[in-house]
């Protein structure tokens, strides 16, 4: 009795969902993850380096809030095909015009946020810091900082799920990561790599919020003490009224 024919493979057939695509380009699609999340990563470093200055500049220096913003928004607006072709003639073709992009792009979202973080911090704790002896150094780094650090945190998290997004871009210069195997599925239409890319870059962005948002619940710990003593005074109160009902 003779064995049934193999049909024809989900490469062949040219499936969305395709195994035998993740076994036979499972180095490709690992080099391509290493370089979108080396380029992001370095992104959203370098941007927060310069970002932390240009929050200080714009909090000290009055009349330098409007300028730094400004300019903070207009950088964001500039197309991406248009910023690149910019950066080229600069950096030559390499990574380095990607990542110097996608620095610029981030400096609007981290330059807010951390500027937001800081101008929250109530007047009368800076008092009593200054009172206690601390200078403009110890007063930033022990007390302000630690205080703005929600928002900044905030602000690093969407910075960085952005540039996971916008570093596909990168595709257009051959350093995008997996925007280079999505750029290239969709030229030869093949579904499975533009779908595994796809996924993968989601699942990274997703990841990469979820470790910072980790790393946010580990820095602030008295945020989580002032969220359970909130909890308990609306429950005492609701006791209370309750109570004043019955």
């Amino acid at each position: 009795m003779s064995g049934h024919a193999a049909g024809p493979s989900c490469l062949e057939t040219n499936d969305w969902i395709c195994g035998e695509y993740l076994r036979t380009r499972s180095q490709e699609l690992t080099d391509a993850t290493v370089q979108h999340l080396g380029i992001t990563a370095v992104s959203v470093l370098i941007g927060l380096l310069i970002a932390f200055p240009l929050a200080l500049l714009a909090r000290s220096r009055r009349g330098a809030a409007g300028p730094v913003l400004g300019l903070t928004t207009v950088l964001y607006t500039v197309p991406s095909l248009a910023m690149f072709a910019l950066l080229t003639p600069v950096f030559g073709v390499s990574a380095a015009v990607v990542v110097t992009g996608l620095v610029l792009y981030s400096l609007t979202i981290l330059v807010r946020n951390i500027l937001a973080g800081l101008q929250a911090v109530p007047a009368e704790v800076r008092e009593a810091a200054r009172g206690m002896g601390y200078g403009p150094a110890r007063l930033l780094l022990e007390v302000e900082l630690p205080l703005a650090l929600p928002a900044l945190v905030a602000g690093v998290r969407i910075a960085t799920v952005s540039t996971v997004a916008m570093t596909t871009i990168g595709s257009v210069v051959g350093y995008g990561g997996l925007g280079n195997l999505i750029a290239s599925g969709m030229e030869g239409f093949f579904k499975a790599e533009v779908l595994t890319a796809s996924v993968l870059c989601v699942l990274l962005a997703l990841l990469a919020d979820l470790l910072l948002m980790l790393l946010q619940r580990l820095l602030t710990p008295w945020t989580r003490a002032q969220a359970r003593g909130a909890a308990r005074a609306r429950a005492r109160r609701g006791a209370r009224v309750a109570k004043a009902a019955g």
